[in-house]
């Protein structure tokens, strides 16, 4: 949001406030005061003008200026109603140079998860995408995949979804391991420094159960309806912490997750690794137990097995 625009709206939500009051408080002329006004009722807004001046009475219920208010994180967001991939938006931007926006969408047609599988975004959901560009090597990039599963499981968990993470970034429902996010990192690159990352993560939040595959759950079946905006505003503030202190992410990643101490396969390209999943790595390598002794994996299809 605009700097000036954030701050008349910072001054609407304490209000009333006169317009000549808030032309003077932010050296601005009162038209200019006025436009910034309507530009908020168009954004969706509620903005009532009494006597003693303009106040907010109401916040729109999703989208970019939505996630925007109240915001602690250095995120622009991008909104669409609708939009064939917000990966494929961020892919764009990043090409085109931007740095820390995020794409949101309320409703996604062409989305796609690892493999180029298809993924179920209807309308109802948070499908978002973060351009970041870290000066990290390409082999410390999964680090930024791991941060995001675990802002995405704190962020539900902080609306009563008992969250947890399958290694490495599904955020699943703990016990019945439904399926609840997705997450699809995307990066481009040298050899030696990343150009751009774009983390792509899509929470099935204000959806029927019957909109999704039948081994994915929603937030609305889970717990009932949330506020969007609040939870998106919380899992962009908590990436942002774990993107800026990388040490943190590990110890989180482990508190939440869902593989630890489990029998599992996973699917590489040089075969299948059975055995029990006793740690995780930097920068997000699975240690799994085996008959033949320890095997570090660094990315495949991870299952969880019944004990032997």
């Amino acid at each position: 949001m605009q700097e000036t625009r954030e701050r008349v709206l910072g001054a609407l939500a304490e209000g009333p406030v006169s317009g000549p009051k808030l032309a003077e408080e932010l050296d601005v002329s009162r038209a200019a005061v006025w436009k910034h006004v309507e530009a908020l009722r168009e954004a969706g807004f509620d903005v009532e003008s009494r006597e003693d001046g303009y106040v907010l009475t109401a916040v729109p219920e999703f989208g970019g200026a939505a996630v925007e208010f109240g915001l602690d994180a250095p995120f622009e967001v991008e909104y669409h109603d609708t939009i064939g991939s917000t990966n494929d938006r961020a892919r764009e931007l990043a090409g085109a140079g931007a740095e820390d926006i995020a794409v949101l969408a309320d409703e996604q047609t062409g989305a796609r998860g690892r493999l180029d599988r298809a993924f179920s975004s209807p309308s109802g959901g948070i499908w978002v995408s973060l351009v970041c560009r870290p000066d990290l090597p390409p082999a410390q990039v999964p680090i930024y995949t791991l941060a995001a599963a675990v802002a995405t499981a704190e962020a539900l968990r902080a609306v009563g979804v008992e969250a947890g993470i399958k290694w490495p970034n599904d955020v699943l429902i703990e016990g019945s391991e439904a399926k609840i996010v997705g997450i699809l990192t995307e990066m481009e690159g040298e050899a030696d420094r990343v150009s751009w990352v774009v983390v792509g993560i899509g929470i099935n939040a204000n959806i029927d159960a019957e909109a999704v595959p039948p081994e994915a759950t929603t937030i609305r079946e889970q717990v009932g309806d949330v506020d969007r905006a609040e939870l998106t505003r919380h899992l962009l503030e908590r990436f942002d912490e774990l993107r800026n202190d990388p040490e943190s992410v590990l110890p989180a990643w482990r508190e939440l997750s869902l593989t630890l101490g489990k029998r599992v396969r996973v699917e590489t390209p040089g075969g299948d690794v059975i055995g029990e999943a006793v740690d995780v790595a930097s920068p997000g390598t699975l240690v799994v137990e085996t008959e033949d002794g320890e095997k570090r994996v660094s990315a495949g299809d991870c299952e969880h097995l019944r004990p032997v």
